[in-house]
């Protein structure tokens, strides 16, 4: 299938689908913690990223990643982007941050392919995975040399720094709408 056709078809389809360089996969529905999870940190950057002219999207916007040749789409749990002329009305190409949020069906394409894709993008700074069977975070971050660090994060007040919305956010606020899980942490 090629790229053309892929957006159109899934313009009309009332089930999201990734593609990755020709091959169509269907995404399957998120669970209660992963909504909350997704839509605590959704609360939290989105009057941040108003105020910096940034565009930050939930769910349904697909990541487009173009790379030798090959086109990928994914649909990120959130992005940002702060490059005014990254407006394209379908997809995104230049996000500062991406977040996914984990479950036991994606977490494997989350942390290997997915990890792999995102860092080929030059505009990312960040990239966030969010457990939700427990409180942890994954940061993987690109230095201004160009490394990409990993940092992992455990404790409740434990302190993500983002700086493409310019704040800070603890755990504790990501996992506020689950505090079953703050309850064992």
């Amino acid at each position: 299938m090629s790229v053309d056709e892929y957006l159109a078809a899934e313009d009309g389809s009332a089930v999201r689908h990734e593609y990755l360089a020709g091959q169509v996969v269907a995404m399957v529905g998120a669970s209660r913690t992963h909504n909350l999870l997704a839509g605590a940190l959704f609360g939290r950057l989105q009057p941040l990223a108003r105020r910096r002219g940034c565009q930050l999207f939930f769910a349904d916007m697909k990541l487009r990643i173009d790379h030798e040749g090959e086109s990928w789409f994914y649909y990120p749990d959130l992005l940002v982007s702060c490059d005014r002329d990254d407006r394209d009305p379908l997809f995104v190409r230049n996000p500062c941050l991406v977040v996914e949020v984990l479950s036991p069906g994606t977490e494997q394409v989350d942390t290997r392919e997915k990890l792999l894709a995102y860092r080929l993008l030059p505009s990312l700074r960040q990239y966030l995975l969010i457990r939700q069977d427990r409180v942890q975070a994954d940061l993987y971050q690109r230095g201004d040399e160009g490394r990409w660090q990993h940092l992992r994060f455990t404790a409740e007040d434990a302190v993500l720094t983002l700086p493409c919305v310019g704040t800070e956010v603890t755990l504790r606020d990501v996992y506020c709408d689950v505090p079953e899980l703050l309850a064992q942490s």
